[in-house]
């Protein structure tokens, strides 16, 4: 599967999805990553870069979460 490509905008989306699907606990990180990925029509490694991404910028709703902290 080729990597699409995503604007900032759609990984932001993309990353949102993924934490908001794993502080369900409904499912497993792993089913988690399968889930977003079905959802948004991505490849594995690529949500995993994704969230890479998001971890590392501290995108939403990670910096929500600090906010409401400090």
């Amino acid at each position: 599967m080729a990597a699409k490509r995503l604007t900032l905008q759609q990984r932001r989306d993309i990353f949102r999805a993924l934490v908001a699907t794993q502080d369900l606990g409904i499912m497993t990180v792993s089913q988690s990553r399968q889930h977003v990925s079905k959802q948004f029509d991505i490849s594995d490694a690529q949500l995993r870069q994704i969230e890479e991404e998001g971890l590392e910028k501290e995108w939403p709703p990670l910096d929500e979460a600090a906010q409401k902290v400090g």
